[in-house]
């Protein structure tokens, strides 16, 4: 096989896949997100704790993991069918990558949640700040390096989970490779898809780092310490730790431990 045969196979295999692993990476992220903090909120000792909603759900998120991705796909033919009206197709492949890596990218979530310091929280309650705060403003921001990190690992798990959909007819990069490079004995071919898709990996991975380590100079926080400083706390409060502390200011405003969270946070 010619490159001039090979080349407009390849273009389209290559927008198939990106196709394929941007819906599914969005999918995941909307879905794996919520579930992911959820899952810390309702742990012993979080915010909203309730340990058998967390047990239900871990399990769930425990077994949607463990399951390989080929049988997930054999599996959900039937509620793909359902969606897309048909099992093959760049489409179809959307709904098996997406409610893999949705549970995927949940326990990251978790992981990455879990490594906020408690201090911040504790600050931003102490101030009258609810559990929706708490995610908005200490939670999600301060996390934000690790979870592009995991949304990075995510996208390399989904190109991996794109080409195995090749071998049931999704299209992308795998199907290229096992129809092809397989089935029919174009090696060289093969060995091209091989290399795009190790570039292609490498570039996410490499932007995704980027990005990584770009917020954790910052900080990781994205301005999220200016906004804690609009939690005004309650003056009665404060002003009666104050009056315990020693000398001070005695005015009992709220200006004071406002500038004191905000250089904790």
């Amino acid at each position: 096989m010619t490159w001039s045969e090979m080349q407009p196979l390849l273009e389209q295999a290559c927008w198939d896949t990106l196709y394929m692993v941007g819906w599914s990476t969005l999918i995941a992220v909307v879905g794996g997100l919520p579930l992911g903090v959820l899952l810390v909120l309702t742990d012993r000792g979080g915010l909203l704790q309730n340990t058998v909603l967390n047990k239900v759900i871990g399990q769930v998120v425990n077994i949607a993991r463990s399951m390989p991705f080929i049988i997930l796909m054999v599996a959900l033919m039937g509620f793909t069918r359902s969606i897309t009206g048909t099992t093959i197709g760049r489409e179809a492949a959307i709904v098996p990558l997406a409610i893999g890596a949705i549970p995927f990218f949940a326990r990251l979530v978790e992981t990455a949640v879990r490594e906020v310091d408690g201090g911040l929280v504790e600050a931003v309650q102490s101030m009258g700040g609810n559990t929706w705060t708490v995610v908005r403003k200490v939670l999600v921001p301060e996390s934000l390096p690790s979870l592009i990190a995991s949304t990075t690992t995510t996208i390399v798990a989904l190109i991996g989970y794109s080409a195995m959909a090749g071998t049931v007819g999704a299209g992308g990069l795998g199907d290229i490779a096992i129809r092809y490079g397989y089935q029919r004995f174009e090696t060289e071919l093969m060995w091209i898809t091989v290399g795009i898709l190790a570039v292609v990996i490498s570039l996410i991975q490499f932007a995704g780092d980027y990005a990584a380590r770009g917020l954790h100079r910052r900080g990781g926080r994205s301005g999220a310490a200016p906004r804690l400083r609009l939690l005004k706390s309650r003056a009665p409060a404060n002003a009666g730790s104050q009056a315990s502390a020693g000398p001070g200011p005695v005015d009992g405003s709220a200006e004071a431990p406002a500038t004191d969270i905000g250089k904790v946070a």
